[in-house]
């Protein structure tokens, strides 16, 4: 192991001097800390904030909707083999593409904007939810479930009466996290050209505006704290 370390560290092919480079200019970012500047690009800020912000909402609230059919489809002791199958395999696909590259996927089809990052958001939500919530529904009391169809209750009324009262916290709980998640997404994606904050993050870094970046990123940590705190708030709250 430490030959086979050695190795490997001298297949690098280390530029020292480009090092030394990075690290002045990692020194330069540091210092943008210190002194971050939210007055060069305030406006494409708010701008990229409320950008993410729509994403996120409407990504969150889409998929949240789309995703319920999906975990109902995708939950063993509700569906048929053959749309447990679908709807497994399609909950594996959303889980296995990462944001990043669906991102890069649909900007190349629809182009930069918002408009991809809304739809990449609401494709990583469906398997998201999909996945926790039909396990979730796996594990709920089968009695309840034996019990309406004995009385001849309909596929509705079961998953009514005996499904949603059981889950319904659980996914009050799981829609406030993936709306953090979304949030953080949309400033990951955006770098790709999927708009939101990040694309204001990744014009400022381009141009080696480290104070604007720095205040870009001291926003977006701030936005995200609240955001945390607040949705543990509320899901405390309601479980």
């Amino acid at each position: 192991m430490v030959l086979y370390l050695v190795l490997s560290i001298g297949s690098l092919e280390v530029n020292w001097e480009r090092v030394a480079q990075g690290l002045e200019r990692g020194w330069a970012f540091i210092r943008g800390f210190l002194q971050p500047d939210f007055t060069r690009r305030w406006d494409e800020i708010v701008i990229g904030f409320q950008e993410s912000l729509t994403m996120t909402v409407t990504s969150t609230a889409l998929g949240v909707a789309l995703s319920i059919p999906v975990a109902v489809g995708a939950a063993r002791n509700l569906a048929s083999t053959w749309v447990y199958l679908v709807c497994r395999s399609f909950v594996a696909v959303s889980r296995t593409l990462n944001e990043v590259i669906v991102a890069v996927f649909l900007v190349a089809m629809f182009g930069f904007g918002p408009f991809a990052g809304f739809l990449t958001l609401t494709f990583a939500t469906i398997g998201f939810m999909a996945k926790l919530l039909a396990e979730d529904i796996e594990e709920i009391e089968a009695s309840q479930l034996e019990a309406l169809r004995a009385t001849g209750a309909s596929y509705m009324q079961v998953l009514d009466f005996a499904v949603l009262s059981q889950v319904m916290p659980r996914l009050v709980g799981l829609s406030l996290y993936r709306l953090d998640i979304n949030f953080r997404e949309s400033a990951v994606i955006g770098i790709v050209g999927a708009g939101g904050i990040g694309a204001t993050l990744n014009t400022a870094m381009d141009r080696y505006e480290f104070d604007s970046a720095a205040a870009i990123i001291l926003v977006i940590i701030a936005i995200v704290m609240v955001a945390e705190y607040s949705s543990g708030w509320l899901r405390k709250r309601i479980q």
